[in-house]
């Protein structure tokens, strides 16, 4: 959140997170949500429930010259290419390459490694984190290349890296 207020705001001040978060008390049990929407400075804080989607299949997708490389508030440019009547989630493609789902990045596994794309449309902090621990790499990956891997997963903050194995035959 600092990185990006420094780069869409100029603020080089750093928002101490535990100063703006207070959790109510129905958000104490369970798994919920924390949306923080900020500008220069913290607008509000908002928890919500938690329920993952369920996603089985993906149909790529190319994103043109989109860009979104900061989670912003308004979505509208990814969720308007998603088709849920064709694929519960699209595989983002852009100039060839493969990049993000529209919530998730995405992992590739050969049976003996697990790869990133190098292009994400927005690198996560969980994608990160993989990386950091060496569990996962970075690699180009074209749209051709998915044949080269047997199964996916889609990875974020709140699915860590637990989720379901999908085979790469389904994305469509």
């Amino acid at each position: 959140m600092n990185r990006s207020r420094q780069i869409l705001f100029g603020k080089n001040d750093e928002l101490k997170l535990e100063k703006h978060i207070n959790v109510n008390d129905n958000a104490k049990e369970g798994i919920f949500r924390c949306r923080i929407i900020y500008e220069d400075s913290v607008i509000s804080v908002e928890f919500t429930p938690y329920f993952p989607a369920i996603i089985k299949t993906l149909k790529t997708v190319d994103a043109g010259s989109l860009v979104y490389d900061h989670k912003y508030l308004d979505r509208s440019s990814l969720i308007s290419l998603i088709d849920k009547t064709i694929a519960d989630d699209i595989l983002i493609i852009r100039n060839g390459c493969i990049t993000d789902t529209s919530f998730t990045n995405i992992i590739f596994s050969d049976g003996h490694r697990w790869l990133t794309p190098d292009t994400p449309l927005l690198p996560g902090t969980m994608r990160e984190l993989l990386i950091r621990q060496g569990l996962i790499k970075t690699s180009r990956i074209k749209l051709n290349d998915i044949h080269n891997f047997t199964h996916f997963r889609l990875i974020n903050s709140m699915l860590g890296n637990e989720g379901p194995l999908i085979p790469v035959s389904f994305i469509i």
